[in-house]
């Protein structure tokens, strides 16, 4: 009797509470590079799944017991090329029949990163967000988290009720952003209040890589120091600025403030003031650290007595939507004689795909002198592969990406089955290196990520070719809005205007 009180006081309980579903496709495409991404590319949870990807979200957190949590689908990528159409309408049409499994749902919690291109389809974000509405409709309410490198468009601003994106870059506040999403979310579904009265959108014409942007140094540090006062205010739910994703050519392609809340005046008047303070430190963006050409910045590596000196192979960070396997640089570093001798300076480099080396590798063992192409079977439009022989030094296999480390000279090259971003410390001591005691490590990456910025002993930046070239006067911009700063320098005062948008089935502001 007891056993089955309790289990209907529970069955009860999960009636009240709000039925939230949880969805979403999170890739950043660089539509420079020749790159394309289909769905092998991706990782995809179904189900329960979900939950693994969100720690507050685990099942004796708080807010997991505040609602009937339904996970959908969500498909997250490591960023590249254009998704393919045919992933796009697959992933899509996945999602929405996880969706119908559990309908009906009060809210939903839309988890994207906000700049992912596909073939032949502008604002895919916002084509996603309404093809959902078309099977969960509109009286569902909404909250969104994005990458503060994603781009808002209107249809967008217009489809989703609360909306947020991360507060620092490098990202290491991505997960309490994901938080205080779905924290808004249940505030407004508990108290009642349901979608904010006011969402206020400004378009900023400025487009600037995340390199120039980062919130570890001004202006963008005091710039988004502003957003968490500005969000605390009375009357505002959220605020946030999104810096926009620079390499993909979209109208879409620009940065936004929204600032969402119940109070029109204080939600129009910090949305404008949160924009003319970007617009105003325009000129101030800088790198982040010293840049030069790869040869300067060598130099002044082997120069150096602080270990290990890092070099950044911007242009082609796979983490911003490059190939990952452009060989322009690893060509020139082959090159250079200081690297030839084995008792050279010891630079590790970080990485290059080649799949055959990989294969050569494991079938000859450790120690063993091989010889293979590598690199540029996606981006060869800079160089072609190259031709890379030395001694297996070591082998990390995986059903996913077997990593080998070739020996030539003082190089040690990581050579990958597929592409790999390099981002921890970890990631080098699991090849059996001793990071902080090379000389030199250059790794494919803009700005360094939070584990291997903390082991620097020096750091450049070397403006070299890729698909996320920082040079981006030169890139082929066709279709993004202008003017635009920086590639428009003398452009006049934008306006600035404070955009009201309404959520289906909201009154108007």
């Amino acid at each position: 009797m007891v056993v089955a009180l309790l289990t209907t006081i529970s069955c009860n309980r999960q009636e009240q509470l709000p039925r939230i579903a949880i969805a979403g496709i999170a890739i950043e495409c660089s539509t420079f590079s020749p790159a394309q991404t289909t769905e092998d590319d991706f990782s995809i949870s179904k189900g329960a799944e979900v939950f693994t990807r969100y720690d507050f979200l685990a099942e004796d957190s708080l807010l997991r017991q505040k609602a009937h949590w339904l996970p959908a689908m969500y498909a997250r990528a490591t960023p590249g090329g254009i998704v393919t159409r045919e992933t796009y309408e697959s992933l899509v049409a996945r999602t929405l029949e996880e969706l119908k499994k559990n309908l009906p749902y009060d809210a939903l919690y839309f988890d994207i990163h906000g700049a992912m291109s596909v073939t032949g389809l502008d604002d895919p974000e916002g084509d996603l967000i309404l093809r959902i509405k078309e099977v969960i409709g509109n009286k569902a309410l909404v909250s969104t988290c994005m990458d503060l490198h994603g781009n808002v468009s209107l249809r967008l601003a217009e489809n989703t009720d609360l909306i947020t994106c991360y507060r620092m870059a490098p990202h290491e506040d991505a997960m309490e952003s994901k938080r205080r999403a779905v924290s808004n979310l249940l505030e407004r579904l508990e108290t009642g209040k349901g979608r904010p009265e006011y969402k206020a959108w400004v378009k900023v014409p400025i487009l600037l890589p995340g390199e120039k942007t980062s919130t570890r140094v001004e202006p963008a540090r005091s710039l988004y120091a502003e957003v968490a006062p500005a969000a605390a205010q009375q009357g505002v739910i959220d605020a946030a600025i999104w810096i926009g994703y620079a390499w993909a050519d979209e109208p879409r392609n620009h940065a936004v403030v929204m600032v969402t809340g119940d109070d029109k005046q204080t939600v129009e008047s910090t949305a404008r003031k949160l924009a003319q303070n970007f617009w105003d430190a325009r000129h101030r963006f800088e790198f982040i650290a010293p840049t030069a050409s790869l040869d300067e910045c060598l130099e002044k590596a082997l120069q150096s007595d602080k270990k290990p000196f890092m070099i950044s192979d911007m242009g082609d960070n796979p983490t911003a939507g490059g190939a990952g396997d452009v060989t322009w640089t690893l060509a020139r570093l082959l090159e250079r004689k200081e690297f030839r001798s084995p008792r050279g300076p010891k630079l590790i480099y970080a990485s290059i795909p080649g799949p055959k080396m990989v294969e050569k590798a494991l079938a000859a063992g450790l120690g063993a002198q091989v010889e293979a192409y590598v690199g540029a079977m996606v981006d060869d439009r800079y160089q072609p592969p190259v031709l890379l022989g030395g001694t297996v030094e070591f082998i990390r296999e995986s059903d996913t990406n077997t990593e080998v480390v070739i020996k030539t000279g003082s190089l040690h090259v990581i050579v990958t089955q597929k592409r790999k971003p390099y981002h921890y410390e970890s990631d080098f001591e699991n090849l059996g290196f001793q990071p902080r005691e090379a000389d030199i490590i250059m790794i494919k990456v803009g700005y360094l990520p939070e584990s291997v910025y903390n082991m620097r002993g020096d750091w450049m930046m070397a403006l070299t070719r890729g698909g996320v070239d920082q040079n981006l006067s030169e890139l082929p911009y066709r279709r993004i809005q202008r003017p635009m700063f920086p590639l428009d320098k003398d452009m006049p005062e934008p306006p600035l205007d404070v955009v009201f948008v309404n959520s289906p089935e909201s009154k108007p502001g």
